[in-house]
């Protein structure tokens, strides 16, 4: 194994289960967590030789376009800077004709995808999420649809009486090809209840990806870290995520990526109400080592590992690339929920754009056949 610099030896052991392909524990996975210096370079080192084994040198990426169809919601998140009331300026909610022509524009621009999300309208059908589904589907039948977090499908599933598996499966028939797994966080009860409140707990997220992806639904996973959390909570959610991948036993099933979104601090309202107990998102060394340590856990279990752009910017996006990564994410146009929170990274890169491999060995960038990306939340 070649390692930057001498790592110390119980990272060493770590490091030289998962290159012979032996699962890393929780408790390894905090370890690695806590990993600076060269014990850092050796975490990296191991995370790229295990991403060029899986996926060799292509950088994917996918032409897409953002649709979040209504910024209204009541559900209070305290991450969130999106969310509006819907007497606030500012508030909106797409008809279906507006947000048919946004999709026709990105396929006019040479866009596969689009990613539908939105809040959680106090005054809406729980029909809607399929009737932007055969919107779409009867202008744009090729047009891969994106859409409706976990949080959208319980909301859904509220409003209807449906069961959550009778629910996907109709979203499915309308034309639904996949699911952003965001609304994740951290999946512990008590950090949701910081975030969240617990309004989704992280037995319904389980429940509802898992039922997706049993329906034949494929998803993404995330996680939000930097904010209330710690290495322990980041272990053992991805512990979380590699336990629901090997329990899925559809052939069209489960997760098609892992992607780690970083807390953007400037306009949520968690950190606004009181900076002293929230932490400004997570630092560089913290997200090396979650791309890096999510490729070491998952390693054969979920093959992708994607960075948002729109999080990190476009260099740091680049960096990652060492990390194990080998996703770049989305062109999307009409980012709009990390700027809501602060971010300043923009709205769109172009196919020419993306950031550039150089700094991964002149790794070559290609369109990918729907790795399915959106702006995560």
């Amino acid at each position: 194994m070649l390692m930057p610099r001498p790592a110390a030896a119980p990272v060493r052991r770590i490091l030289d289960k998962a290159l012979s392909g032996r699962e890393v524990s929780v408790d390894e996975g905090v370890t690695l967590f806590e990993a600076r210096g060269a014990d850092l370079e050796a975490v990296v080192s191991v995370a790229d030789q295990l991403r060029h084994q899986t996926n060799g040198d292509d950088v994917t990426f996918a032409v897409n376009r953002n649709i979040n169809f209504t910024n209204i919601c009541y559900m209070g998140c305290q991450f969130c800077g999106f969310a509006k009331r819907m007497e606030d300026k500012g508030a909106e909610f797409l008809s279906l004709e507006t947000i048919v022509a946004r999709a026709k524009e990105a396929w006019q621009r040479g866009g596969t995808e689009v990613c539908i999300q939105g809040g959680l309208h106090p005054k809406m059908s729980g029909t809607h999420y399929r009737d932007i589904l055969l919107a779409i589907k009867a202008e744009l039948p090729d047009m891969h649809i994106h859409a409706f977090s976990p949080f959208e499908i319980w909301y859904g599933v509220k409003k209807t009486g449906m069961s959550i598996r009778d629910f996907l499966l109709d979203l499915k028939a309308c034309g639904l090809g996949s699911m952003p797994g965001t609304a994740a966080e951290i999946l512990d009860t008590e950090i949701r209840k910081v975030l969240t409140r617990d309004k989704l707990t992280t037995e319904e997220w389980v429940e509802i990806i898992s039922t997706a992806h049993d329906v034949g639904i494929r998803t993404t996973a995330t996680i939000m870290y930097g904010h209330v959390d710690s290495p322990n909570h980041w272990a053992q959610h991805l512990e979380t995520i590699r336990a629901i991948q090997r329990a899925c036993r559809h052939a069209e099933g489960g997760f098609t990526e892992f992607v780690p979104l970083s807390f953007v601090h400037e306009d949520a309202p968690l950190f606004l109400k009181d900076p002293s107990a929230v932490r400004p998102g997570p630092t560089r060394e913290e997200v090396m080592l979650m791309h890096a340590i999510s490729r070491i856990m998952l390693h054969g279990v979920v093959d992708n590992v994607q960075v948002s752009w729109t999080k990190l910017g476009p260099e740091m996006a680049q960096a990652m690339l060492a990390c194990g990564v080998n996703d770049l994410g989305g062109t999307l146009m009409n980012e709009s929920i990390s700027r809501a929170a602060g971010a300043r990274n923009g709205q769109e890169v172009g196919e020419n754009q993306a950031p550039s491999p150089q700094c991964a060995e002149q790794r070559k960038c290609r369109p990918a056949v729907h790795i399915c990306n959106c702006e995560e939340r």
